[in-house]
């Protein structure tokens, strides 16, 4: 964008999403590091990554919808292109963000957000937009947590929201700038809010994910996007309190001034003079003057279950409710890419939640919880250099019983033949009305500690976070997984995988979800005004998503032209689950028409039985 805005419309707010999506990516692994509250498991990054990337996806879905011309042949469609809605744009991101938030921070996030959509109701971001927005987010997120802890994100959220409030600075761009200085000084100053921040030497990831974020809005304004240094890991005592006057509590040392100041004394990657400390500092939990050590010796001082050859895993028939089990995590130097993935798979069979991820660096965090922490650490000697071991006993009740499955799938389905393709994957299947309280009590009658919830469109987003958040106890984690309808569960499905972590297994089902577009094929009850004009009671009506695109007096008809519009922005598989009420022959016709219209591409059916869709069509 050339120039200084004064405002950004739906487009430039596109672009800034997708910028900042882009940026999130750059610094996911720096914020993952950083991760050790609530919880140190290192996917703030990922977590925020992936629910910017719903939120964009959402958008440009949209925006695709309301785009898409018009084909001279099938009657009234969508109108004639309009110049993209700022508010348009920010509450597609919103919902998308909320429906796909990945953890505390990607819900977090989903709120600020949705505190730009509302600034943006009645026109683009403005300077006084921004500031409205800054406050209604930081008010959405306060409302949101039951218990709010300071120096997280909802600190920087205030802080930020305060600066822009109190800035003199009468243009977006200088509003944004002062927003973001006060993101950053806030940023250097969580470790002395929060304990657990301080002993780990870090600040708080999602903090930094937020200032990110926030960095991209300067540029979207039409500045250049801040410099900052490195945030990494490092013993108090290590760093240095020389630049800018700034106290040792500050966890990475910035240059004086505003954001836009000159930031000559950092090197190229910004990580710069003082900014950047040793990567094998205090380790959450541990005090921040015992630096991570290599271990040359780790297995007499390791509990183990039994005595056997090295190597040999302790069964699962070993972990019963009188066995103790521990949570053993290491990092791993000096290994490779092939060895790293024979440490996946012996600790697969050692334990559960096992999670083994790369920092880019020729440095990998391993996680595990089993019954022989001995056997956990010999596998990772195995792969390489090991430092930072933990061990640490569990609760009882943080695992299932021996010989049942840590983890499953709840789906939501209805018409026999949908039902049945889901179990036959695996899943357990709700059938029937569903609500939030059916929802709950169901997810709460599965034994398992993992639950992966395919809700397949029967709840909007704001019932199923409340669910979730609901369900969520110390002995259970709920994962919502964003799929619109029953053709979208399916292809998450398809995409599950036991044998990885919980995070992991969630987040390629949603990508594969999020990489389905679905439609369906209904026929109009009634006489009624749609979004491409007026249908008559009887009429075919082809949905992409929850928005009408087609209406034919001929349902057949509309089925084709729907099949078109879906096929028309590419695909190479066609998944189609017929309704009980489809008529003889439907499936046919469908599917000739895209064999003749669409040379290559694959067309699966399968009789779902579900009422109110004649056809609920996927295209991958």
């Amino acid at each position: 964008m050339p120039g200084v805005a004064d405002a950004l419309d739906g487009t430039a707010l596109l672009n800034w999403g997708r910028h900042t999506l882009t940026a999130l990516e750059r610094h996911r692994d720096e914020i993952n590091a950083l991760n050790v509250f609530p919880v140190a498991d290192s996917d703030t990054g990922t977590n925020l990554l992936s629910t910017m990337r719903a939120a964009v996806r959402g958008a440009e879905g949209a925006t695709d919808a309301e785009i898409s011309p018009a084909a001279p042949d099938r009657g009234p469609a969508i109108a004639d292109h309009q110049p993209l809605s700022a508010h348009g744009v920010m509450a597609a991101m919103a919902r998308a963000a909320t429906m796909g938030a990945r953890g505390n921070s990607g819900i977090i996030l989903s709120q600020v957000l949705r505190g730009v959509a509302d600034a943006v109701a009645e026109g683009p971001l403005t300077a006084e937009a921004l500031r409205f927005a800054l406050r209604q987010a930081a008010r959405l997120v306060r409302e949101a947590l039951s218990s709010p802890v300071e120096g997280t994100m909802l600190t920087i959220l205030d802080r930020a929201a305060e600066r822009a409030a109190d800035t003199s600075e009468r243009d977006l761009l200088g509003v944004a700038l002062a927003a973001a200085d006060g993101a950053v000084k806030a940023l250097g100053e969580t470790p002395a809010q929060l304990g657990v921040l301080r002993e780990a030497g870090v600040v708080d990831a999602g903090a930094r994910g937020l200032l990110v974020l926030l960095d991209e809005l300067v540029a979207a304004a039409g500045g250049s996007a801040p410099a900052r240094p490195v945030y990494r890991r490092g013993a108090p005592e290590e760093r240095p309190s020389r630049v800018s006057g700034r106290p040792a509590t500050d966890v990475s040392v910035l240059s004086e001034g505003s954001a836009a100041a000159d930031r000559s004394d950092f090197s190229a990657d910004g990580s710069g003079g003082g900014a950047a400390y040793p990567a094998g500092a205090a380790r959450s939990g541990e005090a921040a003057s015992n630096p991570i050590t290599p271990v040359s010796n780790p297995g007499a001082a390791l509990p183990t279950s039994a005595v056997r050859p090295a190597g040999e895993p302790a069964p699962r028939s070993e972990w019963g409710s009188g066995a103790p089990h521990y949570e053993v995590m290491f990092l791993v130097r000096g290994s490779d890419e092939l060895r790293i993935g024979e440490l996946r798979d012996q600790l697969g069979a050692l334990g559960d939640s096992v999670v083994v991820v790369g920092d880019g660096d020729e440095t990998w965090s391993a996680h595990v919880h089993c019954g022989d922490a001995g056997a956990a650490v010999e596998a990772g000697l195995a792969a390489g250099v090991l430092s930072g071991i933990r061990i640490e006993i569990l609760d009882d009740s943080g695992h299932t019983p021996a010989g049942k499955a840590d983890r499953a799938i709840l789906a939501v389905a209805s018409g026999t033949g949908a039902v049945r393709l889901f179990e036959d994957a695996g899943a357990v299947v709700l059938e029937g009305a569903v609500t939030a309280d059916v929802l709950l009590e169901a997810i709460r009658r599965v034994p398992q500690r993992e639950v992966l919830v395919l809700s397949n469109g029967a709840l909007p987003a704001h019932e199923l976070v409340a669910v979730s958040v609901a369900a969520r106890d110390g002995q259970r984690e709920v994962l919502m997984l964003p799929c619109g309808s029953m053709v979208q569960g399916l292809a998450a499905l398809s995409m599950h995988d036991a044998g990885r972590a919980a995070a992991d297994d969630a987040f390629a089902m949603s990508e594969a979800a999020a990489g389905t577009r679905w439609g369906a094929l209904r026929v109009a009850p009634e006489r009624a005004l749609t979004m491409v004009g007026m249908c008559e009671a009887g009429d075919g009506l082809g949905l992409v998503g929850h928005d009408v695109v087609v209406i034919d007096s001929d349902v057949r008809a509309a089925g084709r032209t729907l099949l078109d519009r879906m096929l028309g922005l590419g695909g190479e598989l066609v998944t189609m689950l017929l309704g009980g009420d489809a008529p003889e022959g439907l499936s046919d016709d469908l599917t000739a028409h895209v064999a003749a219209g669409f040379p290559g591409v694959e067309v699966v059916v399968y009789p779902g039985g579900q009422a109110g869709d004649l056809v609920q069509i996927g295209v991958e």
